[in-house]
């Protein structure tokens, strides 16, 4: 399956928290996506990128913090997060680029 542009619109960046490397250890991987991706289309998407076999995509989202800057209230924006579990044999170094 080769990579197409839209594929690079659903995916935003990888998210490299503690959390997010302790999936690592269960074989999985978080991705930031657009707000409007659905999870058949962020599937697509990191087997494309990435050339490996996703077994299970699950989302959440992520509401901004109200959060001052200069005295004044200002709100971060809402963030779709998806936690991608890869099937066994396959691995996605989030570390180097794409």
């Amino acid at each position: 399956m080769s990579a197409k542009p839209e594929h690079y619109d659903v995916i935003v960046k990888p998210i490299i928290t503690e959390k997010a490397s302790m999936t690592s250890e269960a074989n999985g991987v978080v991705f930031q996506v657009k707000k409007d991706a659905n999870k058949p289309q962020i599937k697509e998407a990191v087997e494309a990128l990435f050339g490996v076999k996703v077994k299970a995509v699950n989302t959440t989202i992520t509401k901004g913090k109200v959060k001052r800057f200069r005295g004044r209230p200002g709100v971060r924006s809402d963030v779709k997060k998806a936690y991608v579990t890869l099937e066994p044999g396959n691995t996605i170094d989030v570390s180097t680029g794409l």
